[in-house]
């Protein structure tokens, strides 16, 4: 499993639209469809990455909290399903059962979109204030699979408060670590 960092998207970027198929519902989902109130949450995972496994529990239970309070989630695969078929959409679809994903399950097949976040691993996330400017990325919490650090989804909770009760988001912020993104090569 390879340890990718994230790219860090510069703060004060407008969330690139999209228009994906939602593996869950099998309909095409832009982003103004999934946008929340107060914030969105886009997040890159897939189904097969340790470090997305490890995290799936944590951002299943924010979700459901913060969902309540006016934060969109959403999530997007956009790895190379030929090379790496376990990501492929109706296994997604499966996932998002399993895990009780609360949320879109996207797919990115074109990898457009994943470029357009500048998205570099899995599990790789952004929160997006409500006027859809980023004000965070990078990861869930210090907890990693085998380091023995409890999951508490700590960074992207306190990014989430802060937008919440309109404050800053703090700047300093770490990147995510996961799996790199399966990018195709021709």
């Amino acid at each position: 499993m390879a340890r990718t960092p994230s790219n860090m998207l510069p703060l004060g970027t407008k969330a690139p639209d999209f228009e994906l198929v939602d593996t869950v519902s099998d309909k095409t989902v832009a982003l103004s469809d999934v946008k929340g109130k107060e914030g969105t949450v886009v997040m890159f995972i897939c189904n097969h990455c340790p470090f997305v496994i490890h995290v799936n529990p944590m951002i299943v239970k924010l979700a459901k909290e913060y969902q309540e309070k006016g934060i969109a989630f959403v999530a997007i695969s956009s790895n190379d399903v030929e090379n790496y078929p376990q990501d492929a959409p109706h296994l997604m679809k499966e996932k998002a059962s399993e895990e009780g994903y609360t949320f879109p399950y996207l797919y990115d097949e074109s990898q457009e979109v994943a470029k357009a976040y500048d998205a570099a691993c899995t599990p790789d996330f952004y929160l997006f204030d409500a006027d859809m400017t980023l004000v965070y990325r990078g990861q869930l919490d210090d907890s990693r699979p085998g380091n023995d650090v409890p999951l508490t989804g700590t960074d992207l909770k306190g990014a989430m408060d802060a937008v919440l009760n309109n404050k800053d988001v703090d700047a300093e912020q770490k990147p995510s670590l996961g799996c790199n993104i399966k990018w195709i090569t021709t």
